[in-house]
């Protein structure tokens, strides 16, 4: 897709060495437009706030050239870009005083415009349990019609990607690097992100490279495109807690699942509860709380079976997980007789193991 005339003129900005999001919005203030930035004179460019005679003279060196390259890399590998002034660029985010120039966009930027976007953020060396809520509640919330956003890294955002992917409603990532720096893993959730009918987005030239400074930035987008953020295990210092205050900041809706005192990596979430955050612990409690819409997209059938151990162990593990020698008691079942039932439950995707022999309900 061809650039519009306003996202070349923003681009051609955004490669203008010292103009960032707070310069741009100044000269956008005060001169209307991206493209009457460039229809403007060298005293006019002066006159606005955080110009000096540095900045003045970027602005006056610049031109149409790399921009004009990057387009057209943008063009061969289907990446739309997209400013404030563009119809796909989303209104949520644009309300951000902190809100990107531009928008990489891989998939269908549409999107980007969903009416119920929930952010959902966690550590990347989570728990097997964590990653387990992650994808459960995300295709919860997919077959509700509520679109999951995260960042395609390891642990909770993939497991939100994940879950997500398996319901109706599409998904997003938005990443920390350029869309033409992706590796063979990343290029593999990209399409399946893209088939579902989602995008990935960036606000990095195509080309750059993933840098631990870019996260942090690449957050605020996250909270930025959602109206609430919701932790599943992170840790104080981690950037899920970036995430959760720059949703607070944006004033959106900020929630957490609390875990385990005895595992410091719940300690961000119990942290945000005690700040304010909305404990949450199930995903019908999310979507009471945001007062969003019951409506299902896509209903799971209830396990039945005509097995008696088979439906024991499947009432014994509706409201707990269970140790294997507890559930051995509830079924009334020694170990021995209740081992291959459990297997082929787990086989069948019933029920799943946990570490330390406990069971928990499989994602029906």
């Amino acid at each position: 897709m061809t650039p519009s005339a306003p996202a070349m003129a923003a681009l051609r900005l955004s490669l203008v060495r010292g103009v960032g999001v707070y310069i741009a919005r100044q000269l956008l203030e005060a001169l209307g437009s991206y493209e009457s930035v460039w229809h403007s004179s060298d005293s006019q460019w002066a006159q606005i706030e955080g110009i000096g005679p540095k900045l003045l003279s970027a602005l006056k060196g610049s031109d149409m050239t790399q921009a004009e390259h990057i387009a057209k890399q943008c063009q061969q590998a289907s990446i739309q870009l997209l400013c404030s002034e563009d119809a796909d660029y989303p209104n949520i985010l644009n309300s951000n005083d902190d809100a990107p120039l531009l928008l990489f966009v891989r998939g269908d930027a549409r999107a980007l415009s969903h009416p119920q976007p929930l952010a959902i953020v966690g550590a990347r060396k989570s728990s097997h349990e964590s990653k387990m809520i992650a994808k459960r509640w995300s295709q919860y919330f997919s077959e509700h019609h509520i679109l999951v956003i995260s960042g395609m890294a390891y642990g909770i955002d993939a497991a939100a990607h994940s879950g997500a992917l398996g319901g109706a409603t599409p998904t997003i990532a938005v990443l920390g690097c350029g869309l033409l720096r992706l590796q063979a893993r990343q290029e593999q959730q990209v399409a399946a992100i893209i088939e579902h009918g989602g995008c990935v987005v960036s606000e990095f030239l195509p080309e750059q490279a993933a840098r631990p400074e870019n996260f942090p930035q690449r957050n605020r987008i996250i909270a930025g495109l959602a109206q609430a953020t919701l932790v599943i295990e992170a840790d104080i210092r981690s950037g899920s807690i970036i995430t959760a205050n720059h949703a607070a900041s944006y004033g959106r809706e900020v929630l957490a699942t609390p875990g385990s005192v005895l595992n410091n990596g719940h300690a961000g979430c119990h942290q945000l509860i005690r700040d304010g955050a909305n404990l949450i612990d199930s995903p019908e409690q999310l979507l009471q709380l945001l007062n969003w819409q019951l409506d299902i997209a896509s209903e799971n059938t209830p396990f039945v079976s005509d097995n008696e151990a088979e439906m024991a162990v499947f009432h014994a593990l509706q409201h707990d997980i269970l140790h294997l020698d507890a559930l051995s008691e509830a079924c009334s079942l020694t170990v021995p007789a209740l081992s291959p039932i459990l297997l082929d439950l787990e086989l069948r995707g019933v029920i799943e193991r946990l570490a330390g022999s406990r069971y928990t309900l499989g994602g029906l």
